[in-house]
């Protein structure tokens, strides 16, 4: 997933899927390790999203104006969203 997709996410959303990821990532490594699974491309996949999801939350760490935009911004398209999925 792109960083503009984690930047329409809002804080709170963005901090448990990078918590969901985290454990995935580790039930991933427990698995490549014990030769039960080959993804070893979802792993990298995997790693470089949640890199991403910490990035855009330290972004707005220090930026508390860019996370208020940010925060704006989900509220705005989860309204768009649901009042497409209305029609």
């Amino acid at each position: 997933m792109r960083p503009n997709k984690f930047r329409e996410v809002d804080s709170a959303d963005l901090s448990n899927q990078a918590q969901e990821a985290q454990e995935q990532l580790f039930r991933l490594r427990f698995q490549i390790g014990m030769g039960q699974s080959d993804g070893v491309k979802r792993y990298r996949e995997l790693r470089k999203d949640r890199a991403r999801m910490l990035g855009v939350l330290r972004e707005r760490e220090l930026d508390p104006e860019k996370a208020k935009a940010a925060e704006a911004a989900a509220k705005a398209a989860k309204k768009s969203s649901g009042k497409k999925k209305g029609k």
